[in-house]
């Protein structure tokens, strides 16, 4: 099959590589990081067609999108769409994606465990820390019940 001249299979946006066959509102969730409220507003603000096909992208528009993505609050994103408000070491707002949300959620358990709080020895235990019921969830590996008594031997049990 012949490609069209200006259309791409992958474009890359936020160290992300998108598929270029689906279109852009679809697409920019598969960034760790951006939801599908998230890339509605990023669109919206961008000046985007939200289903417009990411191969069809110019390059000025993927700047736009990654400009938006990088810096929402000084793009016109609001404060409670942002995924880590009043960040615990700066105090600042920001909106983290791709792997460091993985390093900075380790991190922050790692400090609640280091500190002995209540959360942090739940982690560390492998229960549930936001107050879910125990008693018939999160059993992890072995399974706990009544244990049946096995029959004997002979079969059925009775007078010879």
């Amino acid at each position: 099959m012949m490609a069209e001249p200006n259309f791409n299979q992958l474009v890359r946006i936020v160290n992300v590589d998108l598929d270029g066959s689906k279109s852009i509102f679809y697409a920019l969730p598969k960034i760790k990081g951006v939801s599908y409220t998230f890339a509605n507003a990023v669109l919206k603000l961008a000046g985007i067609e939200r289903h417009k096909k990411v191969g069809y992208l110019t390059a000025e528009e993927i700047k736009k999108i990654t400009n938006v993505i990088e810096n929402p609050l000084q793009n016109g994103i609001p404060v409670w769409m942002l995924n880590r408000r009043k960040d615990y070491s700066t105090g600042e707002d920001k909106h983290i994606l791709t792997g460091d949300i993985k390093f900075i959620k380790t991190s922050d358990v790692r400090r609640l465990q280091k500190i002995k709080s209540r959360r942090g020895m739940r982690h560390q235990a492998g229960l549930p820390v936001r107050g879910q019921r125990t008693r018939s969830n999160f059993r992890k590996g072995t399974s706990i019940g009544v244990k049946r008594k096995a029959p004997a031997k002979g079969g059925k049990k009775g007078k010879k």
